[in-house]
């Protein structure tokens, strides 16, 4: 795709981009496909899915408690469960602010590990990684932002999130429809939304201004970027994800180049 090469222009040492159709074919690729980049946030899109996995085969349920009092793994999962961003204190009742938490992912996780009986990394292995064949992929320290990926990877996981194989559709379905609707709270990068909407793992376009996705992205849009300058974004309404991977953090720089550059991939799409 040509649109990919606007990446070449970007204030950044790497970047690589792969643009997977809904049927998992790669529609267009841009750099080191193969090179490993940190994740930083986007490793909760692996984290979250592992954990509705868990949750599919019986480990645990959305409505168990989990957290502080009151909140429960889809609380946690929804970043309404209360919790700090950084720090494992409840700041809020559960399910009255969308409070963007590392700490409640980390919760999530330490909660699948006790209800799997086994380490998260290991369950976020044999759930995600291997079936997926993304041997590439590594959690090395917190589950809400330790993991390392290659587009490579990356691209067979958007490929899932467009037609699972791993999850029931209906699952998938609720966790891209916002949970908790009608709640305000802080887009990291991009300040405060009214409402900030969120599905279960999952963050959603909807109509928010502004944002990380282009002008041209579906409400419908879901995903997450990083602080380390990484994003992954699915829009059911183009039938495409696409996979961007940087290893400049997040900052000024993005916040113009990102939205246009989605705009011109969703542009050069090929159309039925």
């Amino acid at each position: 795709m040509e649109s990919l090469r606007a990446m070449d222009s970007w204030p950044v040492e790497n970047a690589t981009a792969v643009v997977v159709g809904r049927d998992g074919t790669v529609l267009g690729a841009h750099g080191p496909t193969d090179r490993p980049y940190r994740l930083a946030s986007v490793t909760k899109l692996l984290t979250s899915y592992a954990s509705l996995i868990a949750v599919e085969e019986g480990a645990l349920a959305l409505d168990d408690p989990a957290g502080p009092e009151g909140a429960t793994v889809r609380h946690l999962l929804a970043h309404t469960s209360g919790l700090a961003f950084d720090e494992h204190r409840v700041v809020a009742p559960p399910g009255e602010r969308r409070l963007y938490s590392n700490a409640g992912m980390e919760v999530l996780a330490d909660t699948v590990a006790k209800a799997a009986e086994i380490p998260f990394e290991e369950y976020l292995r044999q759930a995600v990684l291997v079936p997926l064949g993304m041997a590439s992929t590594t959690l090395n320290g917190s589950p809400a932002w330790g993991a390392y990926s290659s587009a490579d990877d990356l691209a067979r996981f958007a490929a899932e999130l467009q037609s699972p194989r791993l999850l029931d559709p209906s699952t998938m379905a609720e966790a891209t429809r916002v949970a908790f609707p009608g709640l305000k709270g802080v887009l990291p990068g991009y300040g405060h939304q009214r409402p900030n909407d969120w599905g279960l793992g999952f963050e959603i376009r909807d109509h928010k201004s502004p944002h990380w996705t282009g002008s041209a992205s579906s409400p419908a849009t879901f995903g997450h970027f990083g602080q380390s300058g990484t994003f992954l974004w699915v829009d059911p309404s183009a039938d495409a994800a696409c996979v961007c991977l940087t290893d400049r953090d997040f900052g000024p720089w993005a916040v113009p180049l990102w939205p246009a550059f989605t705009d011109a991939v969703l542009a050069g799409l090929p159309r039925p």
